[in-house]
């Protein structure tokens, strides 16, 4: 719901529907304990995580997967995974759950975190301190998806 429902002010159908097959759940991020869900009024309304591994984005079904473990000394966490609910955007669910993934992944060492941004989550990114660093357009599922390849100093 929450990649159809807010990416349609952004993208258009076939590229709502290419998104899927990149984008969703990543299981290694509820295996690594590093995965956050926010419950209101009995709803899951947003998720989100963090990660130690190689991989910048992508959920299970995603090619080019690594599992490859970052050095906390030289390279950035990887924030990953972050949906809210549509009912509850724009209310603070994504930058609770972004400040929770900043604070574990500091608590570990890691001084920076990197980022993939959809089109409707780059203005959360930003307004939380993250900088472009690379546009990037993905193309697994069809038609060309534009995503924003983001950093912060933690």
């Amino acid at each position: 719901m929450a990649i159809a429902d807010l990416q349609k002010p952004f993208l258009d159908e076939s590229q709502i529907a290419a998104s899927r097959a990149f984008m969703g759940l990543d299981s290694q991020l509820i295996i690594d304990r590093t995965y956050f869900a926010v419950e209101q009024d009995g709803t899951l309304a947003g998720c989100g995580g963090w990660s130690r591994r190689a991989t910048m984005y992508g959920g299970d079904r995603s090619t080019g997967r690594s599992a490859a473990l970052l050095d906390p000394s030289r390279d950035p966490a990887r924030v990953r995974a972050m949906y809210t609910h549509p009912a509850f955007a724009r209310r603070g669910v994504g930058r609770l759950v972004l400040r929770l993934c900043e604070e574990a992944a500091r608590a570990e060492g890691f001084r920076r975190a990197e980022l993939v941004a959809s089109r409707s989550g780059e203005p959360l990114y930003r307004a939380c301190g993250y900088q472009a660093i690379e546009a990037i357009h993905d193309d697994r599922g069809g038609a060309s998806v534009p995503l924003l390849r983001m950093t912060k100093t933690l």
